[in-house]
């Protein structure tokens, strides 16, 4: 009889420990936030990078370490945003899943841009061809002053090196780019190669300030959950169809929100915020940094304050993150005003409701700049 007891408790807990959700672990808060709303219900997910830690230089605690290491299935946005977490995802179990949701099919992507480079290359451009200042070897075209052909060769400096970082100080693993600061004097013309010498081509990873992307990836965390706990298949589909719902109510809540805000023009700490804009009709006149948050270098600077004159710019967005001092110094004597948007949710409290409150934040902080509140 007691055999009999002692086979049937067995045969409980192994059925628990068989109905036992998979260990979950996102890298940062928004995807946090998509991946707790799949999971309502199941279980909760590990965040690796606190929402107050910039992305792009995070040095994991222990426990975060942990955390993402004994992970069955991992989110991440991709190495684009955070390339020092190529390490650590190989130290995970041989079964584990990664996903990589610049991946997911469907996902709206953009690449990297620099809207000051790139204004100011048209600028010296549209100069060059009226004067033929730069063109001496095409003497014979002299007399044909809007030829255009010669676009075709330039250099376009808006998707220069994208894996700088903006506080290096303390993170030695990226020691080996400092000889480039030595070079910052002989490429003052090219702001954006200015103490770092890295290739900003490819991908722009910010992609979850798109709610449309929002939605695709909620699809996609539940698929993915699905296959590895079929258990709880149904209960990860039908919390992405409500998530998909309340994304596409979010959207339409934030474009009347800033409705008017389309003839504003502003600057912003680092170029992050083109998802977002492309999504509402936002224009930019440009970024102190780069999308990576790169430290800029004097030139930079100096463009970035002629555009902040030719537009007229009335604000200037500050991040959480970051010292405020390079977005004065940008709009110095401007008369601008300083606001902030946070595309990381710093005072938002991670878990399901995170993402919408964070991407709320970002409307108001553009509602803000056009009131002047």
């Amino acid at each position: 009889m007691r055999r009999s007891v002692l086979c049937a408790v067995g045969s409980v807990l192994a059925s628990q420990a068989v109905a036992e959700p998979p260990k979950v672990a996102a890298d940062i808060a928004p995807v946090h936030s998509l991946v707790a709303q799949v999971m309502t219900g199941v279980g909760e997910p590990a965040l690796i990078i606190p929402a107050g830690s910039s992305p792009h230089d995070h040095a994991m605690r222990p426990s975060e370490a942990r955390a993402l290491q004994s992970a069955d299935v991992v989110f991440w946005v991709g190495e684009e945003l955070t390339p020092w977490m190529e390490k650590p995802l190989d130290a995970l179990s041989g079964d584990a899943r990664l996903v990589t949701l610049l991946d997911a099919e469907g996902t709206v992507l953009y690449e990297f841009r620099d809207v000051v480079a790139d204004d100011h290359h048209d600028h010296d451009e549209h100069e060059d061809h009226d004067g033929h200042d730069s063109h001496d070897e095409h003497e014979e075209h002299d007399d044909h002053a809007g030829h255009d052909d010669h676009k075709d060769h330039e250099e376009h400096a808006g998707h220069d090196d994208h894996d700088g970082h903006d506080k290096d100080d303390e993170h030695a693993a990226h020691e080996d780019h400092d000889d480039h600061a030595s070079h910052d004097d002989d490429h003052d013309d090219h702001a954006d190669h200015d103490d770092h010498g890295h290739d900003h081509d490819g991908v722009d990873p910010h992609a979850w300030l798109d709610p449309a992307n929002g939605r695709v990836w909620v699809h996609v965390i539940a698929e993915t959950l699905a296959a590895s706990d079929p258990e709880n298949a149904a209960i990860y589909r039908e919390n992405a169809e409500r998530a998909n719902a309340e994304l596409l109510e979010l959207e339409a809540q934030i474009a009347t929100k800033i409705a008017g805000m389309q003839d504003h023009r502003f600057i912003t700490f680092h170029d992050a915020y083109q998802y977002f804009e492309n999504r509402f009709g936002l224009q930019t006149s440009g970024s102190v940094s780069l999308g990576d948050a790169s430290n800029p270098g004097p030139a930079r600077l100096a463009a970035l304050q002629e555009k902040v004159a030719e537009d007229s710019i009335q604000c200037a967005f500050a991040e959480p993150q970051y010292d405020t001092r390079l977005v004065e110094t940008a709009i110095e004597g401007s008369g601008a005003g300083v606001y902030e948007l946070d595309p990381l949710g710093v005072d938002v409290t991670p878990g399901t409701d995170h993402y919408s409150a964070m991407l709320l934040g970002m409307a108001q902080g553009y509602v803000n700049c056009a009131s002047g509140s």
